[in-house]
């Protein structure tokens, strides 16, 4: 390898592209009246959810960190924030509409949580791990807070995933916080469509898998080896369970967490600021397939956030699952493999 593409490959490497920073350029490049209208149509695609309301003080501690500010940081008037963070992220296929029915959604009366990861960022924010957790996964499912009022009953032995469908996201935060011990500092949910039309806006997505997927139910069949695929099958990759393994939800993480790398990969490697028509294109996508808790609801929350990552590198990105093994009252469901996911969190705290 020479000296230049080493250079190149590391630079495709670098830190992981912020949502806040690609949409706070594609504002700034527009420039004078039309930036002023991109900010605002942007901003006004984030959807977002009072969280911290909903669930008052009945949750997990917040983390306790002494964050270390940097000479040029303690100057500001705005110092970025250093310390620890969790992230719940969901995909999920909770919008109703065209686009999301075409590629496989539900309708408003069965909404589903596909894909729940916890990202953790460690306190300095230049190492993160990120936990998927099945969605298979047995849980006792704590009374949750109805935004119609009351609240729902807790549960034993309830799939992860019927949090979200019976409370949305207020009870699928609760739930993981009630699963992990681990405060959520912030909510991020992503539906279908705008997930294959961000891929399809940054051009696609390079990803090799070591076995033939053929699956009807996702509609993807690919052979072994190296593919670029576009917005839709990226996301039939995402939703890949029948084609591969024993057609669990393990071998989908497996492929998910392959596909988040690849995303982010080609995120990087993209240089959007000198296509602003594109660079639009992908922030639309990002903010308009975007719930968020009202922390993150808006475009200075998440340029901030952004920024507070700059040295956060794809390399010191570890993807995981919790520890899990065959639920003992059903084949094809499991449940926290212990004390191996009790130290996991821990570590999380």
């Amino acid at each position: 390898m020479t000296g230049h593409d080493g250079d190149r490959r590391t630079g495709r490497r670098q830190a992981v592209v912020k949502a806040a920073g690609l949409t706070l350029a594609a504002a700034l490049v527009l420039g004078g009246a039309a930036a002023g209208w991109a900010y605002w149509h942007l901003n006004n695609n984030i959807r977002s959810v009072d969280i911290n309301s909903a669930l008052g003080d009945d949750r997990p501690a917040k983390a306790v960190t002494t964050p270390s500010v940097s000479a040029s940081a303690s100057a500001s008037a705005s110092p970025l924030p250093t310390e620890a963070l969790n992230i719940l992220v969901l995909g999920s296929d909770s919008r109703s509409g065209k686009a999301n029915k075409e590629l496989g959604g539900g309708d408003s009366s069965g909404a589903r949580s596909d894909t729940a990861m916890v990202v953790h960022i460690d306190a300095g924010r230049t190492e993160a791990t990120v936990v998927s957790i099945p969605r298979d996964t047995l849980v006792t499912r704590p009374s949750c807070p109805l935004s119609s009022g009351g609240s729902t009953s807790v549960a034993y032995n309830a799939m992860f995933n019927s949090a979200y469908s019976l409370g949305g996201p207020v009870c699928a935060v609760k739930t993981v916080e009630s699963v992990t011990g681990v405060r959520m500092d912030h909510y991020i949910e992503i539906d279908f469509s705008g997930f294959a039309k961000l891929v399809d806006a940054l051009g696609g997505v390079t990803v090799t898998t070591g076995q033939d997927i053929d699956d009807d139910k996702s509609h993807l069949h690919l052979a072994a080896g190296t593919h670029h695929l576009n917005g839709k099958q990226a996301l039939a990759l995402a939703r890949t369970r029948h084609g591969i393994g024993d057609g669990s939800d393990l071998g989908r993480i497996g492929l998910q967490q392959k596909l988040v790398k690849a995303l982010l990969e080609q995120i990087a490697a993209t240089d959007l600021l000198t296509d602003p028509a594109k660079l639009y294109q992908v922030a639309d996508a990002i903010t308009g397939s975007l719930t968020t808790d009202t922390g993150l609801n808006s475009l200075s929350e998440l340029m901030h956030l952004g920024q507070s990552l700059k040295g956060l590198t794809a390399d010191q990105v570890r993807t995981v699952m919790m520890p899990v093994v065959t639920a003992p009252s059903d084949p094809n469901r499991v449940i926290a493999k212990e004390p191996a996911a009790s130290k996991l969190w821990k570590s999380l705290r």
